[in-house]
């Protein structure tokens, strides 16, 4: 489902069995900066060659070249939050592209991000060429995360990794990390492909079906319970980092 390709990009075809030629073609590029690695996606509608990308930071060049790789023009910038290895590209490429960025209300309210090409969203799906873009606020991580599920791949940043969550500060900030994850079992199907924005051990793509299986933040009952593991302490901040 994810498969390696030049310069550490990969694909996902959203037709998977099904075989769909129209369906959302998911491109991984992995990025990095120091001890920080990051996967950066490009979505493309095959029918229009239209694409977007997600959360893009650092290596522009390798953004660029996977664009002309997959002949695809691109049409907009998702971000997912606004952390500096979220958005260190959101305002280079939208002004080179002449392209928008989207992000939610929220996130644009607790960052204070500014752009001349920022479009603020809610919860109203939109389209670029044959797909179709359902944002999903999903607080926790910050006050203004979104994950975006386009056909049946679910763009997560660092709301729910394969093997865990991202980092909460605060205690009202895991409690709605838990109402997000709760929310995202039910709202999104079980064969739905899941993209994070790092890697640790299993690849992007796996099927939140699987996820549900050994993703031990997925298997809390209530929020008290999840916050207490998630904010326990003794947490090491180099397995944080220690990315794939």
């Amino acid at each position: 489902m994810v498969v390696n390709a030049r310069d550490q990009a990969g694909h996902h075809e959203d037709g998977g069995a099904c075989g769909d030629p129209n369906a959302p073609q998911v491109f991984l590029v992995t990025v990095e900066r120091g001890p920080m690695k990051n996967n950066n996606y490009l979505v493309v509608d095959p029918s229009t060659h239209q694409a977007v990308a997600i959360d893009p930071a650092w290596e522009f060049d390798k953004l660029q070249a996977e664009l002309e790789r997959t002949q695809s023009h691109l049409s907009g910038i998702l971000v997912t939050h606004t952390h500096s290895d979220h958005i260190d590209l959101a305002r280079p490429m939208a002004e080179f592209y002449n392209c928008p960025i989207w992000m939610s209300h929220e996130e644009i309210a607790f960052s204070g991000f500014e752009a001349r090409q920022l479009v603020p969203i809610g919860s109203e799906p939109w389209s670029i060429g044959g797909m179709r873009i359902e944002p999903i606020l999903t607080p926790g991580h910050t006050p203004g995360c979104v994950c975006f599920l386009i056909g049946d791949n679910l763009f997560t940043g660092d709301v729910l990794f394969a093997e865990g969550c991202g980092i909460c500060f605060q205690l009202d900030a895991a409690y709605a990390m838990f109402e997000s994850l709760q929310y995202l079992k039910k709202r999104v199907p079980p064969q739905t492909h899941v993209f994070p924005g790092h890697t640790y051990v299993r690849p992007p793509g796996q099927k939140l079906s699987e996820l549900m299986r050994y993703n031990i933040y997925l298997q809390f009952a209530d929020k008290e319970t999840f916050a207490a593991y998630r904010l326990r302490k003794g947490q090491s901040g180099g397995k944080v980092l220690d990315f794939h």
